[in-house]
Parts: C-alpha cells; structure tokens; sequence
C-alpha cells in the first residue's frame, strides 16, 4: 500500500503551481477545471511518483491564521545538506519567509522550513 497523493487548497493556484513544480522539479498535468464547482487543480507529479494536487474553489477562502490539529507540512528530501542549503538559499533570494534553519534537528534531520505562496510550512530535508 502507498500514499497515492496529497492535496492543499490554495487561493493563486497558478502561483502555487509555478513553486511546487519549479523549486521541486515537479511535473504539472493539465489544468482541471469544473467550473459548475468553481473548482481547479493541477496534479503535480515528483521524479519518486509521489503526487501533490494543489487545489482552488471559489467557497475556499479563509486561511489558516495559526497552528492548528490537523496536517501540518509537507516534506522534500534533497539527499545532501549541500542541496537543502542551496535551495534555502534560492527560496529566501526569490522572497520566501525561512522560517527555521537550516538545522540538525532533535530527530536528526538537517533541514530548513520555508513557507510557500500560501504561507504553508514546507520542509526541506538532507
């Protein structure tokens, strides 16, 4: 048995799309549109097979203003410290909030927490 995708709501899908695929070498389908639903989404596929969709409606509007229960981040592993402070480093130059790191943390992990366009918790592992 595996994860067979993960979804986020997101208010600029487009925007949303352009950093998960660019910064994470994803590959994005072709837009889905139901516009009865005033819903879209994009199907972002990783070099693993692992699959992100991000997703909009027009109902879906208010954000998140703290930590909350619930799912919390979502996690890349780069494979090297070398890589996940090279694209820290990216991220913060192309104006993303770093939120902690780059660290080793108590579980061992080197990794940094940026926040994407939505302001989601994104890890980025060694």
């Amino acid at each position: 048995m595996k994860i067979e995708h993960v979804a986020i709501w997101v208010a600029d899908i487009e925007r949303a799309k352009d950093f998960y695929t660019r910064y994470f070498e994803g590959v994005a389908n072709d837009k889905y549109v139901n516009e009865t639903k005033g819903f879209a989404s994009y199907f972002i596929t990783y070099p693993s097979g692992a699959r992100l969709e991000v997703m909009t409606r027009t109902d879906v509007t208010a954000k998140k203003e703290t930590a909350m229960l619930g799912w919390a981040h979502i996690a890349f592993s780069l494979g090297s410290k070398e890589r996940v402070d090279s694209l820290t480093k990216e991220l913060e130059d192309a104006g993303y909030t770093l939120e902690s790191g780059p660290r080793t943390t108590g579980d061992g992990y080197y990794e940094s927490v940026i926040l994407d366009s939505e302001g989601n918790q994104v890890e980025i592992t060694a």
